[in-house]
């Protein structure tokens, strides 16, 4: 039997930076600590981003790292590149020298490539790509990793296995319909009818909000309330009766709880959330980056739970010729709805956490043991040359 199946497995997170990597790590964290609830789970971030925000208020340990962004056009800061890489690993590797990691798991971005690079060779390492596209510290860490988990097939990762995207429990066993008053009447929505739901990130999305600003009068007519999460630095529609307008939204569980349909962009996290509730979709791809949101979506489309419309296109007769006719067509939304849900990977957080755990030899039950002795184990390994990239 393993070390980490006798005693506390250690598993460390790398996933800082933005909430689209942020919460996969921890929706994982939480998975690991179901299964395993003496699981010792340490969470790497930096200073950047939401993660100092989000991770400690999960009830997770933040070990910080120096950031290492990856300069876009020739300056100093890419000359500077390689003392950054070799800093940030080494901090990387201490953290896991003093957890005594069983595993590491990283989810892309500033806070991955570290990690990688500090277990390599020395600790099992997992990689989660959300994306249909993988960034560059996936496309290095997959190189040596025991396994590769993707949200969505085709992401040109060596061995690849599709496990879909892990989402925090609180949407995964979401009961919309029993939900349903006590959502509508926590945003202020009519009990009865069917309700949009608009949001397109914390910042807005200009042409979503304009093309609901235009087809607003439209919508209202046909008896369609609309939650309209407009962003921080986004602008509502004019105020109307129906039309609930909010620059955030805190409580996604009762908004996707409130709603019949969803007008929005298709980034990896939205598309997994709205699928693995089972609400039909109309995805409008961010214009820009290289094209992975419009496949993020792609399988859902395919399936028959959403549309897909380029930004260009989406105007507000758009948004009127797409959205009137589907939510005022009860049969149409329940089929796109059973689409929707067929689709998605609401299981993904507790199939991950099972190969993680696997890994690390430690799936299964806890068993009975010390656990002050687990949990103050010395580190087993010894400290080696920094791996060579």
């Amino acid at each position: 039997m393993s070390r980490a199946a006798r005693h506390a497995p250690s598993v460390v997170v790398a996933g800082g930076g933005t909430a689209g990597h942020i919460e996969p790590a921890l929706a994982l964290a939480d998975a690991v600590r179901r299964l395993r609830p003496d699981a010792r789970i340490t969470a790497l971030g930096t200073e950047r981003g939401l993660d100092t925000a989000l991770i400690p208020a999960r009830g997770y340990p933040l070990e910080l790292i120096p950031p290492v962004p990856m300069p876009r056009k020739l300056s100093t800061d890419l000359m500077r590149l390689p003392v950054r890489v070799r800093d940030a690993v080494m901090r990387a590797r201490d953290v896991l020298d003093r957890v005594d990691a069983d595993v590491v798991v990283g989810f892309g971005g500033y806070v991955a490539l570290p990690a990688y690079l500090g277990a390599r060779g020395r600790v099992p390492v997992v990689v989660h790509e959300a994306n249909a596209r993988a960034g560059l510290a996936n496309k290095v860490g997959a190189r040596f990793a025991d396994l590769v988990a993707v949200a969505v097939p085709g992401s040109g990762l060596p061995g690849e296995q599709v496990v879909g995207m892990p989402l925090r429990r609180s949407i995964t066993g979401l009961d919309r319909m029993s939900l349903r008053p006590q959502a509508r009447h926590f945003f202020g929505l009519p009990p009865h009818g069917p309700v949009l739901l608009v949001f397109g990130g914390s910042q807005g999305a200009r042409t979503l909000n304009d093309a609901v600003a235009a087809a607003l009068p439209s919508l209202l007519r046909a008896g369609i309330a609309v939650l309209h999460a407009h962003g921080r630095n986004g602008s509502a529609a004019p105020p109307a009766r129906g039309y609930v307008a909010t620059p955030y939204i805190e409580r996604m569980d009762l908004a996707y709880a409130a709603a019949d349909a969803v007008l929005g962009r298709c980034g990896m996290t939205t598309v997994a959330e709205v699928t693995a509730v089972g609400l039909p979709a109309v995805y409008v791809p961010l214009p820009h980056g290289n094209g992975e949101q419009a496949l993020n979506a792609a399988p859902v489309v395919t399936a028959g739970g959403g549309v897909l419309v380029d930004d260009a296109e989406l105007t507000g007769e758009r948004a009127t010729a797409e959205l009137v006719p589907l939510l005022t067509d009860p049969p149409r939304l329940a089929a796109m709805s059973r689409a929707a849900r067929s689709s998605g990977h609401a299981d993904a957080a507790d199939r991950l956490a099972h190969m993680v755990l696997g890994i690390a030899g430690a799936d299964g039950p806890a068993p009975e043991q010390d656990l002050w002795r687990a949990n103050t184990q010395a580190p087993r390994r010894g400290r080696e040359p920094w791996a060579q990239t």
